[in-house]
């Protein structure tokens, strides 16, 4: 389980494919603090660390996870918001994020407010995922608040803070990014049958 509050920008360094895997080799200032067989969230996937080599460590991104993520579109250079695992007895500051992507977004506006940020994502409704206004969302890892939804896009605020310390300041219009939409709510809504 992660909060959505990114930790560290990482940079991605290699990516290897390996049947229909992908190696992706990250570096972190957080990689001295990890562990092999320690998930980590990348732009909101979490993945496995399976090998560290001082500044750098490894990951592996299966068919499955390049599917249903952005991951498939990474490139050498790319920077990734990255999460740690929370701990039992941490505050929660985000909201409970699996790190199990539910699909993909695109991004279509992106305005400048004095100071802030509002980026409009849209996704494929026939999902079944959805959004309420003041609802959690889920942006690349990023735990964030839905300021406007309609039946298959949401805007979101992003504060000057949050801007600079994640891979918001690089996502332009078009771009790809990984949505996780929020737990309690896919389970009031299979519940509720709608």
């Amino acid at each position: 389980m992660f909060t959505g509050i990114v930790e560290d920008m990482g940079k991605v360094v290699s990516l290897t494919k390996k049947g229909d895997n992908v190696e992706i080799e990250v570096k972190s200032s957080i990689t001295k603090e990890l562990k092999i067989d320690q998930s980590v969230s990348h732009n909101g996937v979490c993945l496995t660390v399976v090998e560290i080599n001082k500044d750098i460590y490894k990951v592996v991104a299966i068919k499955e996870t390049l599917e249903k993520s952005a991951l498939s579109q990474l490139k050498v250079g790319d920077l990734i918001n990255l999460e740690r695992a929370m701990k039992l007895g941490d505050r929660l500051d985000g909201h409970l994020v699996q790190g199990h992507v539910d699909q993909t977004g695109i991004c279509t506006d992106i305005k400048e407010t004095n100071g802030s940020w509002y980026f409009t994502f849209e996704y494929n409704s026939e999902s079944g995922n959805i959004t309420i206004e003041k609802g959690s969302i889920t942006v690349n890892g990023v735990s964030l608040t839905v300021v406007n939804s309609s039946e298959n896009n949401f805007s979101v605020a992003i504060i000057p803070y949050t801007y600079e310390h994640t891979n918001f300041n690089t996502l332009k219009v078009n771009s790809k990014v990984n949505l996780e939409f929020d737990i309690v709510g896919k389970y009031l809504k299979k519940l509720s049958g709608f």
